[in-house]
């Protein structure tokens, strides 16, 4: 293990693919920490941003991206998109797994030329380090422990209120680690500026020399409207009232570009089974892979984020959607939310592939917390738990605050508790 280095939940998950298939592709933002995990797992390495002529190379040399110990780390592989069909052909003729791992901190326009990776490759989103990565959690419960039905032990929160505020604003980004909070403030302003001057433009020629003011206020009403069910319209009703012109049709691009780069996170509605005839609201809630994007792109800072506490209360949500994310996907589970025609609305659902499910609310102050068991409560009651089963667990997740369990079996746990 190299020196310093933070253990994550996605190292098992890598060295697991890479026993049952030719080729893991590590997907996520850039400086999540991708190359860093991928070098745990690897013999040998190639970066590709870093080596002069590498398109000629792939055209006249395949090799020297190819061959070396395995499995082979091929570093930001999409800046020269026919490495692609280069690995899959060698994950084929040599009929061997664990030979290659793949980075990329965007996502390539689909080509004609880059064939299917079915059966040879196994993709794997990488977000942020969690609290618990951070070790800034006790771990006292785990997400599996809730999906098994297990309750869990009174205990005190791990972080005060105030290394909440600032671990929110310096978000969870390894070079951060360690750092003043105002140097890791800077860095991440310096990160949405750099994410959308040049990393926007590279994985699409259409949107070079578009205004990078109007990206910037598009990320910027994503940030006020972190969690909500936003559209495109929405945004460019937003942006104009800001003064800065913008048409629908070029926020739908700036959106698909900040998917692609993985700086957003899109969480589906829970396709369930009713006991009411409420409709379904289908529209994807929307996130950044890590909150402190959004006290960037405002210019935030914790004395600024808490003086307006609907705001902070957005951006908390937002972390612990992004610590859910990863922890599901530890465990092989998906991470939805549910609304409805009559106006009821679950901030989170977590499903594990054999049908158990559970549901959480997300409270920054413990205020809060009666009303979320009762919206609990009352979700639970609109399920027709006759086919989906009973709920694993009602859970509150609150930023301050004990962990504990109610008498109306729901579960109230400090963010600062939990874990895989």
């Amino acid at each position: 293990m190299l020196p310093d280095y933070l253990p994550r939940w996605v190292d098992s998950e890598i060295a697991e693919r890479l026993e049952r298939i030719g080729a893991v592709v590590i997907e996520g933002p850039k400086a999540c920490g991708k190359t860093r995990t991928a070098r745990q797992a690897s013999a040998s390495e190639i970066r590709c941003d870093a080596v002069p002529g590498i398109a000629t190379l792939v055209n006249d040399a395949p090799g020297y991206i190819l061959d070396g110990p395995t499995p082979r780390l091929i570093d930001e592989w999409q800046t020269v998109p026919r490495i692609w069909n280069h690995v899959r052909h060698a994950v084929d003729d040599r009929s061997a797994v664990g030979q290659f791992i793949l980075t990329g901190s965007a996502s390539p326009a689909d080509d004609e030329s880059r064939h299917s990776g079915a059966g040879r490759f196994s993709r794997l989103r990488m977000r942020t380090l969690t609290l618990s990565e951070q070790c800034l959690s006790d771990r006292r419960v785990s997400l599996r422990a809730l999906m098994e039905g297990r309750t869990c032990d009174s205990s005190s929160g791990n972080l005060s209120f105030g290394d909440l505020l600032e671990v929110v604003c310096a978000g969870g980004w390894p070079g951060n680690i360690a750092l003043p909070l105002a140097t890791a403030l800077r860095n991440n302003i310096d990160y949405v500026e750099e994410t959308t001057r040049l990393d926007i433009s590279r994985i699409d020629r259409t949107l070079k020399g578009r205004d990078l003011h109007r990206i910037r206020a598009v990320i910027r009403s994503l940030s006020r409207s972190l969690g909500g069910s936003i559209g495109p319209s929405t945004i460019q009703a937003d942006v104009t009232a800001d003064r800065v012109p913008i048409t629908t049709d070029t926020v739908s691009e700036y959106l698909d570009a900040l998917h692609r780069v993985f700086l957003l996170e899109s969480i589906y509605c829970w396709p369930t089974h009713l006991r009411s005839k409420a409709v379904l609201r289908t529209k994807p809630k929307v996130y950044f892979v890590d909150p402190s994007i959004a006290v960037a792109a405002l210019n935030g800072n914790p004395d600024i984020i808490i003086k307006d506490l609907p705001l902070l209360g957005q951006i908390f949500e937002n972390l612990v959607i992004r610590d859910l994310l990863v922890y599901a996907q530890h465990l092989d589970h998906k991470v939805y939310f549910y609304r409805d025609s009559n106006g009821l609305e679950v901030d989170a659902i977590i499903e594990s592939s054999d049908g158990r499910w559970m549901c959480v609310e997300i409270k920054l102050g413990t205020d809060a917390v009666d009303t979320a068991a009762a919206t609990l409560n009352k979700f639970v009651s609109t399920v027709d738990t006759s086919r989906k089963g009973e709920p694993q667990a009602r859970v509150i997740i609150t930023g301050n605050g004990p962990t504990y369990s109610r008498t109306d079996v729901t579960l109230v746990v400090n963010i600062s508790a939990l874990t895989a």
